[in-house]
């Protein structure tokens, strides 16, 4: 590892969005103005405020945004209650990258790539549909399936609606119907057997891990091997070098081995899936 990963990099917070009731994204700068480091989609840095915590979050922007990092970030403990008090100017501390990306430049070149997503998974999924979208020549046909709690939880639901159906077949879907919403309706593993996605795709699933289980049960089922379906498991990590213990899967560090693991190299899902 770089020993300049384990620096912490202050940083200047430019620009708050807020993506859902309990998720906003902070687009952060180092001091003099740059990208405090580069990184490959999937990886992952710790934020921290000093005196109140840090955290390991996935860096939610595209190596190919050249000018900024970005942290989407659900408000769900004492260091996120902070961060969302945070406004424009104020400062963080960022250290990484840490963890292994998606295959982006090897393994997922010009294959067909299918993206599921439920909830705030869509953010570590996020660099790499932005990155794909960047290169697009570069990869075949790209399906996005994702859902969430209700309309008000689809987190990027403006970017997804206005950018992204327009190269890639987006299908939404929310667990109950309401009023404002005339798309689908149910959870997202269901919704994966329904549309019943090409057999070529190689899949990227991020979620909550009930959401995952079912979600390969449903793709194995489907006729995918364990080859084509990739996860990452970054909720996982505490120190990000391998020295706590914190991220073990059996013989395999999630900080060291991960966060980004194809399935067949698992054995199994961990205990809480």
């Amino acid at each position: 590892m770089n020993p300049e990963t384990m620096l912490p990099a202050i940083c200047t917070v430019t620009e708050i969005r807020t993506d859902t009731p309990d998720v906003k994204t902070f687009r952060v700068v180092s001091r003099d103005g740059k990208k405090p480091f580069e990184h490959l989609p999937g990886q992952c840095a710790m934020v921290s405020l000093p005196g109140i915590g840090e955290a390991m979050f996935s860096v939610t922007s595209s190596p190919t945004d050249l000018e900024w990092l970005e942290f989407s970030i659900k408000k769900c403990g004492h260091l996120t209650e902070w961060l969302h008090m945070l406004e424009p100017g104020m400062e963080v501390t960022v250290r990484g990258p840490y963890g292994r990306p998606f295959p982006v430049d090897d393994e997922l070149l010009h294959k067909n790539l299918l993206f599921i997503a439920g909830g705030i998974g869509l953010a570590p999924l996020r660099s790499v549909i932005r990155y794909v979208r960047a290169k697009r020549e570069n990869y075949g046909n790209v399906e996005i399936i994702y859902g969430a709690r209700s309309k008000a939880d689809l987190v990027d639901y403006d970017e997804i609606t206005t950018e992204w159906t327009r190269d890639m077949n987006v299908h939404l879907t929310i667990d109950r119907a309401e009023d404002a919403w005339d798309g689908h309706v149910g959870f997202v593993p269901n919704y994966v057997k329904e549309l019943s996605p090409s057999l070529d795709s190689v899949a990227l699933v991020c979620g909550p891990p009930i959401m995952i289980k079912f979600t390969v049960q449903g793709l194995t089922e489907l006729g995918f091997r364990p080859e084509q379906i990739y996860t990452t498991m970054e909720l996982r990590m505490k120190c990000g070098v391998g020295k706590c213990g914190r991220c073990n899967i059996g013989a395999k560090y999630v900080c060291k081995d991960g966060p980004v693991f194809r399935f067949d190299e698992l054995g199994e899902l961990p205990d809480e899936y």
